[in-house]
């Protein structure tokens, strides 16, 4: 299974390396010594856990939590603030942010690797994230469809990835869970470089997806993630299923590659009355495309 990713926020080199080598053992572990720079990367890597400094060179950490809970993307991601700064009113301020945890300096690293560890669980357990793909779900995706609901110039990207039953069936539930998590990292780059900052992805389970774009963007947003979705992950098979293009399973059964069935509803091609039938015409298109 994948390891859960922290971004270390702080702007100390020592104790950002000090931080780094304590858990990258059993995480992912990226760094940020500025707080634009940990907006950035935020939005690029979407991390399990940020251990955010407030003090910071250009931005404090109370403005990039501020912004990372403004934007649907970074919104859920769990953040514990780490700081010198130890008056009540600093805890209240960050607390009142949306921070999940707040630790002064100096502190003792086994007590601040069990919260990082609490914090991830309590996110997972809540349904906030997905294991496999790191993308939102559950009660966050509904959140989302009832806020998109107001506006105007929304689209639905119901998506499905077809036949990963079959290659989970030939290759095992390893491999079947690695391509969930390829599909929550290349819907990740295309909204980085083709959405908006309110734009939002969520991962229904299992093989299924959703995005919720601005309208104008969901023809090239469904290109992009079709094409670059389909070619790296057709290279999970052996040479010779590639070469054939389908798979054959113990049964003699032959199941074709992995691909997308992608269905998009709007306020300009569908009338709703509510989030039951968006969700049901978003589901019919995608079957309509169901190879």
């Amino acid at each position: 299974m994948e390891r859960p990713k922290i971004l270390i926020v702080e702007d100390d080199a020592d104790i950002s390396n000090m931080l780094k080598l304590f858990f990258e053992h059993d995480y992912e572990v990226e760094s940020a010594m500025q707080g634009r720079q940990a907006l950035e990367k935020t939005r690029r890597w979407m991390p399990n856990l940020i251990i955010l400094d407030i003090m910071l060179p250009d931005i404090n950490g109370y403005e990039v939590c501020r912004e990372l809970r403004l934007h649907p993307r970074t919104s859920y991601i769990p953040i514990i603030f780490l700081t010198q700064k130890d008056d009540l009113s600093d805890k209240i301020q960050g607390l009142e942010l949306g921070a999940d945890d707040y630790i002064t300096k100096p502190f003792n690293f086994p007590e601040l690797k069990l919260r990082v560890k609490n914090a991830i669980a309590h996110a997972e357990r809540e349904t906030y994230t997905d294991p496999h793909s790191g993308l939102p779900s559950g009660r966050m995706i509904e959140d989302h469809l009832r806020k998109m609901i107001d506006s105007e110039d929304w689209a639905l990207m119901d998506i499905e990835i077809q036949h990963l039953h079959g290659l989970q069936d030939a290759y095992g539930f390893i491999q079947g869970n690695e391509v969930q998590r390829l599909m929550g990292m290349t819907v990740t780059d295309v909204l980085n470089e083709l959405g908006a900052l309110d734009d939002f992805a969520g991962h229904a389970g299992g093989a299924n997806f959703v995005i919720l774009t601005h309208v104008d963007k969901a023809a090239d947003i469904e290109k992009q993630l079709r094409e670059r979705f389909v070619k790296k992950a057709h290279t999970f098979y052996s040479f010779i299923d590639r070469d054939q293009g389908f798979l054959t399973l113990s049964d003699g059964t032959r199941v074709p590659l992995v691909n997308l069935a992608v269905g998009v509803v709007s306020p300009r091609t569908h009338d709703f009355s509510d989030i039951r039938e968006i969700i049901e015409m978003a589901a019919e298109e995608r079957r309509k495309h169901a190879a």
